[in-house]
């Protein structure tokens, strides 16, 4: 008899999916809100999630709903490419939700700028969107002379990337750096995860046609939502694909 029921509680989920009643991240109802409609315990719930996890329709984290898969958007990590100009080659729609953007001394990010601890530069807090979906955090960090030219204008309207190289200061040079980090305070609730969350942070340093560094940037990318590729031209001189870094 359970055997049934599971069957038939998938068939309907899986259709539901199908005709787009259950969108991509959208939240599946839960295991209470099934077993109610369908008159039977959470064991079969459970069961039918569980067959649809494997044909890869739904994702389960503890603490919350099952989750229509959404089709991950790629990213390459050997080039740059501004957020809203890759959203939109994939057909989806950016969106930007500007939190802080401030003037501030460099501190701890005075190396990697090229700069003293005392210098100021400008930092920006920004939530990108993904068709209205919190897909990643930007903390952005400028040197002052660039940073400025961000008093100028509407961060939520614009490729940051863009409006900078529209004003002089094009990314000739970057270069990235990718890790898995846990979620903070402040990414958890931009996000919309719990805290401690795996996410992935792209660290990226960018520099101008003279090869001055103008920008420390980091951008901090929910990874059920992006996912990055990386290419290569052959195996190294070494015989290594890749090396690992310490720390």
């Amino acid at each position: 008899m359970s055997e049934a029921v599971y069957l038939r509680i998938a068939d309907d989920l899986r259709e539901r999916i199908a005709s787009g009643q259950l969108r991509p991240g959208d939240d599946v109802p839960t295991e209470a809100e099934l077993a109610d409609r369908w008159n039977t315990s959470r064991g079969p719930i459970r069961n039918a999630l569980a067959a649809l996890r494997a044909e890869g329709l739904v994702e389960t984290t503890r603490g919350r709903p099952a989750r229509v898969v959404s089709k991950k958007a790629t990213q390459a990590v050997d080039m740059s490419v501004p957020f809203t100009r890759w959203a939109r080659d994939l057909g989806l729609r950016p969106g930007a939700q500007t939190q802080e953007v401030s003037l501030r001394r460099a501190a701890e990010l005075a190396e990697p700028l090229g700069v003293s601890p005392d210098d100021q530069i400008v930092s920006v807090l920004r939530l990108r969107l993904l068709d209205g979906r919190p897909t990643m955090v930007e903390r952005l960090n400028y040197t002052e002379e660039v940073g400025r030219l961000l008093f100028q204008t509407d961060l939520d309207a614009v490729s940051i990337t863009e409006f900078l190289g529209a004003n002089g200061h094009p990314i000739v040079g970057v270069q990235h750096e990718i890790d898995a980090i846990a979620a903070d305070e402040r990414d958890a609730a931009l996000l919309r995860v719990p805290q401690g969350s795996p996410i992935l942070r792209l660290s990226r340093v960018s520099r101008d046609a003279d090869g001055r560094i103008f920008e420390a940037s980091q951008d901090r990318y929910l990874g059920d939502v992006v996912r990055f590729t990386v290419s290569g031209s052959g195996i190294s001189a070494d015989g290594q694909y890749l090396r690992a870094v310490a720390g």
